[in-house]
């Protein structure tokens, strides 16, 4: 489970941005997670609240944003959203393609509180 140390990773990089002598709590961490990371949602919120709880982080939630596969063409030059792994433009059935979204796992934002 994967999930486990990209939960303490998140972590991390939530204490080391949060400004110096910070005491307000952290509301939320807001996550952009694409299809090609693999990662199941519910056990990395599982492990993210795990891992914080009676810390300083404790009560925090995770937002997810859920980023499609998207391919280009080198062919066509069509951009299109792909359900499945099967990786070939659906305008023209070439296989010479471009992943240009999918595989983002970022924090995109960290919510304080007032």
């Amino acid at each position: 489970m994967h999930e486990l140390s990209v939960a303490q990773e998140i972590i991390g990089i939530v204490q080391e941005n949060l400004p110096d002598g910070n005491n307000r709590p952290v509301k939320t961490v807001k996550l952009k997670i694409g299809k090609l990371t693999n990662i199941l949602p519910d056990s990395l919120t599982f492990c993210f609240e795990a891992l914080i709880k009676d810390t300083a982080l404790d009560g925090a939630q995770l937002d997810i944003q859920h980023i499609p596969v998207t391919l280009q063409c080198n062919g066509c030059r069509a951009v299109s959203e792909i359900e499945g792994f099967i990786f070939a433009c659906p305008s023209c059935g070439s296989a010479d393609i471009k992943t240009i979204a999918g595989d983002e796992l970022q924090v995109s934002e960290i919510e304080i509180s007032d």
